[in-house]
């Protein structure tokens, strides 16, 4: 089975109609600081961040974090949002990377350091308000509700759960048990699986 799925690089951000531009690719394209300077006076191109251009003249949060951490995955409150399980928008971004990945100044950005054994288990990407994200998927974000449920607090988790119970149909149980595997009390997972949301 594969468990890390096509995942989005970040020079493939947005494959033929290329949004967001690093700094470096910029210079590629232009040449020098002198010539990027005149494409966005000329407007071009324009500036978002430090380091990110776009072609266009407005970019949404959600794009440039996407685009500035390509090997990052969205997980806990991002993805349950993204994964309409709740209605709750997440406080800033949820961000899982692995262990030894660099700490994230961003203070938007709540970050999570995965094992590398488990990083890429149920990585998918998807389409969410037109970005392309790459993101844990239903099976894993199940797994992970689980093991986190005593830190969440009980209302946003019965919601969760009650999200997984009127779409169990959508989720492919082989696949979840194969995750399950790969993490530590594994069979408490499992049972509290078929307890809560079966």
């Amino acid at each position: 089975m594969i468990i890390r799925q096509t995942v989005v690089a970040a020079d493939n951000y947005s494959k033929g109609d290329k949004m967001l531009i690093s700094y470096n690719d910029c210079i590629s394209q232009y040449g020098n600081d002198y010539k990027l300077n005149k494409a966005v006076a000329a407007g071009e191109l324009f500036k978002v961040k430090p380091g990110i251009y776009s072609t266009k003249r407005s970019c949404s949060e959600l794009e440039i974090v996407a685009f500035r951490y390509p090997n990052a995955v969205f997980t806990m409150n991002s993805a349950f949002y993204y994964h309409s399980l709740t209605d709750v928008i997440p406080d800033g971004y949820h961000l899982a990377t692995e262990k030894d990945a660099a700490k994230i100044k961003d203070k938007s950005i709540k970050q999570y350091f995965v094992r590398e054994e488990r990083f890429d288990i149920g990585v998918t990407i998807k389409k969410y308000n037109g970005v392309i994200i790459n993101i844990y998927d239903l099976e894993r974000m199940l797994i992970e509700l689980m093991r986190n449920k005593n830190k969440l607090p009980f209302d946003y988790y019965k919601e969760i759960i009650e999200s997984y119970r009127s779409r169990v149909y959508d989720l492919d149980i082989q696949k979840l048990q194969e995750y399950i595997t790969h993490f530590p009390k594994s069979q408490a997972i499992f049972e509290a699986i078929q307890l809560e949301v079966m």
